[in-house]
């Protein structure tokens, strides 16, 4: 390998070349990545859900009422003005008002009183409208031109069109700050003030060229795009610092900078493979998800850590050639502490931490039980954001209200009527809109117009659309799911097809929740099988992954603790992404344990270890949780935000576990260890100790 290196490192002109021309490359064709923004559209295929939207878009022109327009302050005559101007928007489908459930040439007064409350109050008129999701972004802006900024509309569109408009300015706010701050982490942990430079251009080359490759894709998810190049680079960073100390020992040495360099890259290229192997291996766990997020994210950040795997072995190497005299020139005393004082500290309060984490964790296991989860994106924005306070107006002048279509075989008007009745008799139901009950079953199809026939019926299916008085999530939402397939399932067993948002949540719930053990045991299984080939033990991979999985427990349950809830989304994620990015820094501190257990006593050599790894361990810690706080703290989207807190908390849990608690489980458990490994030495602390005259 040594031969390779020298020959790469011979023609560094040529690899620095092609490795910057391929990041400009990518840079520039990165905007022709698609972005999807609609997180209902990564249920898989066999959702329920899924396969009756696919059924009912090929059978029916129109889908079910996605939106709701609230325009306040209006007559009857001037409600039915601004429906005709909503009707004509381009991207608007249909609009359903009052006018649809009653005859407006009879006085309201004597008409039924809850049928006009649900589209007319207090001067008010709400409106039902189905826009197609391929022109949102048009229509809601008509829509708003229309009902100006005084009126209100809510609904999956807005909140699409919302995610859509503000990613970008999301994306460029939360770079401008995690860059700089990044840097300046750099410029305090190293001893050149080049050496940041070096960094920083290296994982950038990398991001590029990721970001680029996600054309292969055609389309990822906006939380993919919006938090993969900040996970990328707080997870890689690590890797091109620990290449350069490496040739900095190497030149200590008294080798010539080439040879150094091919000397580093040569002795240290197993061990980045392997820290790197274990991030990949976290984040390819999540391909294993039905709910398509996983995999959306996965292929994308693995993909990424294995590029710059590449670029830190290929391209770092051949640029530090170019600029090793400047990194001497710029060369500075270290900032960094001793650590003596923490590594005592630790020692003091390693049995009490140890013990603590045992005791926290039934409590925390408890907790993660009784979390509030959110599966959709009914709360993706915060509670001051105008999407929020437009839709609350909504509810409550006209109360909560999710629209959704039951598709029945055609032909048995006399199941289609019981099921409408029953539906119907459902004190949730505001209107049901249906063949029987809008035509009637005595009246022959060859007696209805064509055009309004197959608003309801065609193709062998006729279609009920259903308006209910409920959020599109909630555990009410998720039982009138489940009473609307039962009532369907009695009349049309296996026959029919429910479609709307809460049922597209109730399904996302069930696949997620699924998700949840497989991704977990996949990659704490993928991550000891590379434990266990690095370290040939039975025991130190159990025990590396019992100090990361207890950080990571205690993380999920703080929400619980805090009476706040939690983005499912979040929680699978984290899962992965918090052991494969913080995994290294057990293999680290365990790496350097071992090395001084050879000539050290257990207690002495825990000691040494916390003093000699903390340096690196809080540097590549403090860059992934100031990762995660800018994703908090700059991301408008409450789901990337939760995301945020959670890689930010499970940072610092992880650093605190690794310099507590696996010292502790290393010095205690020696004799298992000792049992269950092979071909490691330890010092012989009963041996007697030769005495000096």
């Amino acid at each position: 390998m040594e031969r390779i290196v020298t020959r790469m490192l011979r023609l560094r002109g040529l690899v620095v070349f092609l490795f910057l021309a391929l990041a400009l490359f990518c840079g520039f064709i990165t905007p022709l990545v698609q972005i999807n923004y609609d997180i209902a559209d990564y249920l898989p295929p066999e959702a329920p859900s899924t396969v009756g939207l696919d059924l009912m878009d090929e059978i029916y022109d129109k889908a079910v009422p996605n939106t709701r327009v609230m325009v306040e302050n209006v007559t009857i005559p001037e409600a039915l003005e601004y429906k005709a101007r909503l009707e004509a928007v381009d991207g608007v489908e249909d609009v359903n008002w009052l006018d649809d459930q009653l005859d407006l040439t009879v006085p309201l007064e004597i008409q039924d009183q809850k049928t006009v409350a649900d589209w007319y109050r207090d001067g008010c008129a709400v409106y039902s409208l189905v826009v197609d999701t391929e022109k949102q972004i048009a229509a809601i802006g008509a829509i708003r031109e229309i009902i100006g900024e005084e009126n209100a509309m809510s609904g999956t569109p807005v909140e699409t069109v919302d995610a859509h408009l503000s990613a970008s300015s999301d994306m460029v706010r939360m770079m401008s700050i995690i860059l700089p701050l990044v840097f300046a982490i750099l410029l305090f942990t190293t001893t050149s003030w080049f050496e940041p430079v070096l960094f920083m251009l290296n994982v950038g080359v990398a991001i590029l060229i990721n970001m680029g490759t996600n054309l292969i894709f055609g389309e990822i998810c906006f939380i993919t795009n919006t938090t993969g190049a900040i996970l990328q680079l707080a997870c890689s960073m690590d890797y091109a610092i620990f290449l350069l100390e490496r040739f900095e020992e190497f030149r200590q040495e008294g080798l010539e900078p080439e040879a150094a360099m091919a000397q580093a890259v040569t002795r240290s290229a197993g061990s980045i493979a392997s820290s790197g192997l274990t991030t990949v291996m976290g984040f390819a766990a999540l391909i294993a998800m039905q709910f398509l997020i996983g995999p959306d994210m996965g292929y994308v950040l693995s993909k990424g850590i294995a590029i710059s795997l590449v670029t830190t072995l290929v391209f770092m190497p051949c640029v530090t050639m170019f600029c090793y005299k400047l990194i001497d020139r710029t060369s500075h005393r270290s900032f960094m502490p001793s650590f003596r004082g923490l590594a005592k500290a630790t020692g003091k309060v390693k049995g009490f931490v140890t013990i603590g984490v045992a005791v926290l964790l039934i409590p925390c296991y408890l907790a993660q039980q009784n979390i509030h989860f959110v599966y959709g994106a009914s709360e993706m924005t915060g509670p001051d954001s105008q999407i929020v306070l437009e839709r609350n107006a909504i509810n409550d002048r006209f109360g909560e209200s999710s629209s959704f279509a039951l598709l029945v075989p055609q032909g048995n008007t006399a199941k289609e009527q019981a099921l409408n009745d029953a539906i119907k008799d459902l004190p949730q139901v505001s209107s049901v809109l249906s063949y029987v009950e809008t035509v009637g079953r005595s009246i022959p199809e060859a007696y209805v117009p064509p055009d309004q026939l197959k608003l309801l019926s065609s193709q062998g299916y006729t279609r009920l659309v259903i308006s209910a008085r409920i959020p599109s999530e909630s555990a009410e939402s998720f039982r009138f799911v489940e009473t609307l397939r039962g009532l369907a399932q009695d009349q049309y067993p296996d026959q029919y097809h429910l479609v709307g948002i809460p049922a597209t949540i109730y399904d996302m719930k069930d696949t997620i929740t699924a998700d949840s053990v497989k991704v977990n045991l996949i990659s704490i299984g993928a991550i000891g099988l590379i434990l266990l080939v690095n370290f040939r033990s039975l025991s130190l991979p159990v025990l590396l992954l019992l100090t990361i999985e207890s950080s990571i427990f205690i993380n999920i349950a703080v929400p619980y603790f805090t009476g706040s809830h939690l983005q499912y989304i979040g929680y699978l994620i984290i899962s992965s992404v918090q052991l494969g990015a913080t995994v290294d820094y057990a293999i680290l501190f365990t790496n350097r344990y071992l090395e001084l257990r050879r000539e050290k006593p257990k207690e002495e050599a825990a000691t040494e270890t916390i003093r000699t790894t903390a340096a690196s361990i809080l540097t590549s810690g403090g860059i992934l949780a100031s990762a995660g706080v800018v994703l908090r703290f700059c991301s408008s989207n409450l789901i990337i935000g939760q995301l945020g807190v959670l890689v930010a908390r499970g940072a610092i849990l992880s650093i605190v576990m690794v310099l507590v608690l696996l010292p502790t489980l290393l010095t205690k458990l020696e004799w298992l260890v000792k049992r269950t490994s092979s071909k490691l030495a330890f010092y012989d602390e009963t041996a007697p100790k030769e005495v000096t005259a």
